[in-house]
């Protein structure tokens, strides 16, 4: 692998210990700057061509990506794009445009400069809106990097009894981030709602809402529109209580008329 390659390999950028690590000279690193292959972005990073933007801004705060900016690097859920950097730079001084973190409690990225995933989602407990960061947690535990349990150990007392009740929404399972604002938001409205049930004749269905309904969660309409989707069910439920919904009279041809 050439220099070009393994910053590439990089999102474009690195620091010149991983570089000399990875066995580049500083002589390999003088002539590729020279010939315009990289270029220094300070003092012992160096940079390629079309070098990851988030990457780049870490590295020149002297910090790591965290909360909903580190989320795309786990392959996490959000609800929307970050405005905003979030950063973990650990040394207390006001950088514009920059949401600084705590200081870091976990082992970070092994070579992106990026939080580790326990601190990336703690950062998160504590500073997006509640759906925003449950979720962010629920990608994470579907795909078995932590687990709810660990997140609860770390994040004791007072202060963290939003982000711990954060956590307690957790599902067992969730497949896509519409099951778990779909769970969060008919759960709220006094609903009973089982998940990925398995249904004699039919399958398993994705949603059962009071042991009657079956919601099929398969489009993201409703994810930015809660209050449309509970009302939606909520007049089929109140219909079928109405007795607007009685016995079919139409006989399949495969089933013998009685």
């Amino acid at each position: 692998m050439d220099l070009t390659q393994f910053l590439r390999s990089r999102l474009g950028a690195a620091r010149t210990a991983d570089l000399k690590r990875a066995g580049f000279s500083e002589r390999t690193l003088a002539s590729a700057l020279n010939n315009g292959v990289i270029t220094r972005l300070q003092r012992g990073v160096y940079v390629t061509k079309g070098a990851d933007p988030d990457v780049v801004a870490a590295f020149r705060a002297n910090g790591r990506l965290t909360c909903i900016s580190a989320a795309r690097f786990y392959g996490l859920w959000i609800l929307r794009e970050p405005e905003t950097s979030h950063l973990s730079c650990g040394n207390g001084l006001p950088k514009p445009q920059v949401v600084d973190h705590a200081c870091m409690a976990h082992p970070p990225h092994p070579y992106l400069p990026v939080a580790g995933v326990a601190d990336v989602l703690i950062h998160a407990l504590r500073c997006r809106p509640e759906l925003e960061s449950l979720v962010m947690v629920q990608s994470a535990v579907s795909q078995a990097l932590l687990s709810p349990d660990y997140l609860r150990s770390k994040l004791a007392g007072p202060r963290n009894g939003r982000a711990r009740a954060v956590v307690g929404l957790v599902l067992p399972r969730a497949d896509s981030l519409l099951e778990v604002l779909a769970h969060v938001h008919f759960t709220r409205a006094g609903l009973r709602v089982k998940m990925h049930v398995q249904l004699p004749g039919v399958g398993e269905v994705d949603c059962l809402i009071n042991d009657c309904l079956v919601i099929e969660l398969d489009g993201g309409t409703h994810v930015h529109h809660p209050g449309k989707m509970v009302a939606e069910v909520l007049i089929v439920l109140g219909n079928r209580e109405a007795g607007h919904f009685g016995p079919s009279r139409w006989t399949p041809k495969w089933v013998p008329a009685s």
